[in-house]
């Protein structure tokens, strides 16, 4: 997807005065979008230049809820609510070119540079460890396990890129992809830097204090975007970050199993919490002056 706008602007081959929503890249996309808003009771149009598929509103007193509902579809655009809206208004048969989605393209269309580079990086930092030893590969990237290694500064935020068996690294990367990647595209690549840097950082300082330093995952910065992104869906549904509460009390519940080992395996259960509290505090903080304003 290119840049959203709502800006009113003359062509030659669409009506005067119509508001220009977004302009995206897959042209059955925005098919199904404006399929989706036809069972909402508000009628789209789409417009293919050849290089994207622009979507235009004629009813510009319509647009607050048309981005407000664009929002949620760039989020999960493949939800199955959006596939059912095409076959309800009877337009699966468009004749706009039908674009082949391949899971890599999915990957690519939720996540911006600095998402994919930090799985690529756990992914290449897992392969080391399967080829020279947990023990080799966590002697340079682990957390600082003595004063001589205060200054290797790299130790301090690392130690997010070890991971220990398949379904750990399955698990962490698909949760940073999920959260991590719409929080690039809304808020850009500084602030998800910012926030997995400082969690990585804090949430390994905090569980250094209970195991030492042989310890890894991504699963600190993980918990630190739920916070994020669930306090900035409560507290600025605008901003484009959300998670549902039952995901959030799934996750929650999901660190309490880890505090009563019911899970039955080794889990960094103080790197979890302080990457909670720590994105619920940055979430708090990102939103005051709107909560501040609405009172």
């Amino acid at each position: 997807m290119v840049q959203t706008a709502a800006e009113i602007i003359y062509l030659s081959r669409i009506p005067l005065f119509m508001v220009r929503v977004i302009a995206v890249s897959n042209p059955r996309l925005a098919q199904a979008f404006v399929d989706y808003m036809a069972t909402q009771g508000i009628t789209l149009e789409v417009h293919n230049t050849g290089e994207a598929a622009e979507i235009w509103l004629a009813d510009d007193g319509r647009l607050e809820q048309v981005q407000h509902e664009l929002q949620q579809f760039m989020i999960d655009p493949l939800n199955r609510r959006y596939q059912a809206a095409s076959w309800q208004t009877g337009t699966t048969g468009t004749d706009m070119p039908y674009e082949h989605v391949s899971y890599l393209q999915i990957i690519r269309s939720k996540a911006g540079p600095l998402t994919l580079t930090v799985m690529v990086l756990c992914i290449l930092v897992y392969l080391l460890m399967q080829v020279l030893g947990d023990d080799n590969v966590m002697y340079w990237l682990s957390w600082p396990q003595n004063s001589e290694q205060y200054s290797q500064l790299w130790r301090w935020v690392s130690h997010a890129l070890l991971h220990f068996s398949l379904l750990h690294i399955i698990f962490n990367l698909l949760w940073w992809w999920y959260l991590g990647g719409p929080m690039e595209k809304r808020l850009g690549a500084g602030k998800l830097f910012v926030l997995a840097v400082v969690s990585a950082f804090f949430s390994g300082w905090a569980q250094s204090l209970f195991s030492g330093a042989l310890f890894g995952g991504l699963s600190g910065v993980v918990y630190a975007l739920m916070g994020y992104s669930w306090l900035s869906g409560e507290r600025a549904p605008e901003r484009g970050l959300m998670l549902p509460r039952g995901l959030m009390v799934f996750s929650v519940l999901w660190l309490v199993a880890g505090y009563f080992d019911i899970l039955g395996m080794s889990i960094a259960n103080a790197a979890h919490v302080a990457g909670l509290v720590l994105g619920l505090l940055m979430a708090f903080w990102d939103t005051r002056h709107r909560a501040s304003h609405q009172q």
